[in-house]
């Protein structure tokens, strides 16, 4: 992920406080290519579609966007089997409470959410 903190079980990336669920690491490299791409196509077309008010343009990208997401493991059944999910829920009501308070102060680089 880089810029954000991941969860030391790779589940989530932690932005603005909030847990967001990592992209499936068992996805094939060409795989998680395809799916990448059509996503960010996807989000171009949301964009596009607010743009220019068109209510069934903009359904139609927002599908696409959530079939790319579903691909990659970010949505849907959680892919690492049973557990729950916390997909975003602020981090400090989760069980990865505690990782992220023993973090050390300022490991957040776009800030905790105003929490």
């Amino acid at each position: 992920m880089g810029r954000y903190p991941v969860t030391p079980d790779g589940r989530y990336f932690v932005a603005k406080g909030r847990l967001w669920r990592c992209t499936n690491p068992a996805l094939p490299e060409a795989e998680r290519s395809h799916w990448v791409r059509e996503l960010m196509r996807a989000r171009r077309a949301v964009w596009e579609a607010q743009r220019r008010g068109d209510e069934a343009q903009l359904r139609q990208a927002r599908a696409a966007v959530d079939r790319a997401k579903r691909a990659l493991g970010e949505r849907g059944t959680p892919w690492w089997g049973e557990g729950e999910d916390y997909t975003g829920m602020r981090v400090e009501h989760t069980p990865y409470r505690d990782w992220w308070l023993s973090r050390e102060q300022g490991a957040e680089p776009y800030g905790d959410g105003g929490a």
